[in-house]
């Protein structure tokens, strides 16, 4: 399954995508699936149909991590 993510890349956009796995401490390089921006606007600065970026971790601020659609359903304490 998917996971779906934000990265915020240095001196860019953020972009949303999806992932396989977390990355592990170790890695050097983040593989993503259908980068697109948030608004599901294309990627100006990578050719049509791309569907796979191989992104170096250096060039990330941080990663955002979204609920799945199984996370959302769970209804936490609920204070009224």
């Amino acid at each position: 399954m998917a996971i779906e993510i934000v990265l915020h890349i240095m001196n860019q956009d953020p972009i949303l995508c999806e992932i396989d796995e977390m990355p592990k401490p170790e890695d050097q390089i983040l593989k993503v699936s259908n980068p697109r921006y948030r608004d599901g606007r294309d990627l100006h600065f990578l050719d049509h149909g791309v569907t796979t970026v191989l992104w170096p971790i250096t060039q990330l601020t941080f990663i955002e991590i979204l609920p799945s659609e199984e996370e959302e359903s769970i209804i936490g304490f609920v204070r009224e």
